[in-house]
């Protein structure tokens, strides 16, 4: 960025940060709390780099109050927090346990004496395992089981917390769960994605109103969407409706029965030779279309495709995890490719604009939704110096570049209300374990030592004057 000046944001503009439960919580068999697919998952050899689990993580189960004072350390005003379905409800159904819930009221009661607003997320990916045993989300009475979890959490909470989240990224549940298998529960069937879809789909729709039946009125309630910023490799007729296909797989797929009560006709039609839909009762599209309050929106990085080209490898480089079965169901043609330019550790490309154009996106699609970004982030190779600070430029520079693209949004009108970095500590990836780091604060997995880095003080000065510098 060339700017002399800095970039001034909203004065009631939120500033946070997030995390997920498995990735960061630990204390897997304590309290009640049984397997989710992510303790299956981790705990099956050859899934997770190195044989990582999340039985440990950050351990912030026990540690939450050390990272309560962090967050207040970084001027935090909003945190956003999964939690383990698995902790409150083990086996997916029947009454919530209270040791697992007191956990988030304590949690909760601790954010706020600090000042910070406490954000839930219901799912964030890590269904109980004895759910998926019955059938998972391809199975329409998992989203009937998620309802009855919302209520729950929501009768638990509501005293306490304003701003809810569904679920978090529901594409990776369906596509990366079912289609692929690089994440939990690693199922390889392209027609279960579909259906995955949908009942995650219904899932939202029949837990926005099961929170609105326990909630105080003035609750917030919204999804995050992991919505591609999907371009094509070049104009030609082919890449384009590339992008329109894969386009339909990643974002009109939520976004049309979400926002406009409908699945999209050309996603049906291009997924015909997979399914024919039937999963589809009459009435859900309506119960999936509830009022929302925001809508969140994950970014970080764009996606760029074309039409299959004779004799290519074609390679899945989209981002997503090695795999020989591909995610993206019926379009398993499409090539994906990396823009030229610096990457971040994940092999992503860094490009700000993106993120510009998904939320001048959801601002025309949804006039008069507000729009929050609820996960942003990068992950590089931080290593701590010999005195022990860990200077990492390289993610401070993401930041800027993408704070940078939210002002522009905001300047075009877009109702951008916050921003939620990911993440507040290096954590478990996932399928990558321990080996990725997108923290802004250090954790050493051996003694769980928290470092704040460069980037986390950089990230509270900017809070604390609520504009963006330019960089050095």
């Amino acid at each position: 960025m060339t700017e002399s000046n800095p970039l001034v944001f909203p004065e009631d503009f939120l500033w946070g940060s997030a995390t997920a439960a498995y990735q960061i919580e630990g204390a897997a068999r304590e309290d009640g709390r049984t397997p989710s697919i992510w303790d299956t998952f981790s705990h099956t050899p050859g899934k997770v780099l190195a044989g990582d689990t999340g039985d440990v993580a950050c351990d912030h189960y026990h540690r939450w109050r050390e990272d309560i004072d962090l967050m207040a350390g970084l001027n935090l005003q909003a945190y956003r927090f999964s939690v383990s379905w698995s902790r409150v409800q083990p086996t997916g159904r029947g009454p919530a346990v209270q040791r697992g819930l007191d956990f988030y009221r304590q949690l909760a009661d601790g954010l706020l004496e600090r000042g910070i607003m406490p954000a839930v997320t219901l799912y964030h990916w890590d269904l109980p395992q004895e759910l998926e045993d019955a059938g998972g989300w391809p199975e329409r009475d998992t989203a009937k089981r998620f309802a009855d979890y919302a209520r729950l959490v929501g009768e638990a909470l509501g005293d306490r917390v304003s701003m809810w989240i569904t679920l978090n990224e529901p594409w990776c549940s369906a596509f990366l769960g079912y289609g692929s298998g690089v994440h939990a529960p690693g199922r390889t069937e392209p027609e279960a994605v579909l259906r995955s879809a949908h009942h995650l789909n219904l899932g939202h729709g029949l837990g926005v109103q099961a929170l609105r039946e326990v909630l105080p009125r003035d609750a917030q309630v919204a999804i995050t969407l992991n919505p591609a910023a999907v371009r094509p490799k070049t104009q030609s007729p082919e890449d384009v409706d590339a992008q329109r296909r894969v386009d339909a797989l990643q974002n009109r797929i939520w976004s049309g029965p979400i926002l406009h009560g409908r699945y999209p006709a050309d996603l049906i039609a291009d997924t015909s030779r997979v399914s024919d839909w039937s999963f589809v009762k009459d009435g859900d599209e309506a119960t999936i279309r509830q009022p929302l309050d925001y809508l969140g929106i994950n970014y970080y990085s764009p996606t760029i495709v074309s039409a299959s080209t004779p004799g290519s490898s074609n390679a899945r480089n989209d981002g997503h995890g090695a795999s020989d079965h591909s995610p993206w169901v019926a379009a398993e043609d499409i090539e994906f490719h990396q823009a030229p330019g610096p990457q971040t550790e994940m092999g992503w490309s860094i490009d700000p604009t993106g993120m510009t154009d998904l939320l001048m996106r959801f601002h025309n699609e949804a006039p008069g939704l507000p729009l929050y970004v609820t996960e942003n982030g990068a992950a590089f190779d931080d290593k701590p110096d010999a005195d022990g600070s860990v200077h990492d430029p390289d993610r401070i520079a993401y930041l800027h570049g993408h704070l940078a693209a939210v002002h522009s949004a905001i300047e075009q009108g877009a109702d951008v209300r916050g921003y939620f970095l990911w993440s507040l500590l290096d954590n478990f990836e996932w399928a990558y374990g321990y080996s990725k780091r997108f923290g802004i604060t250090h954790v050493d997995f051996d003694t769980q030592a928290r470092t704040p880095k460069d980037s986390a003080k950089w990230y509270a000065r900017v809070i604390a004057s609520g504009e963006l510098p330019p960089l050095p």
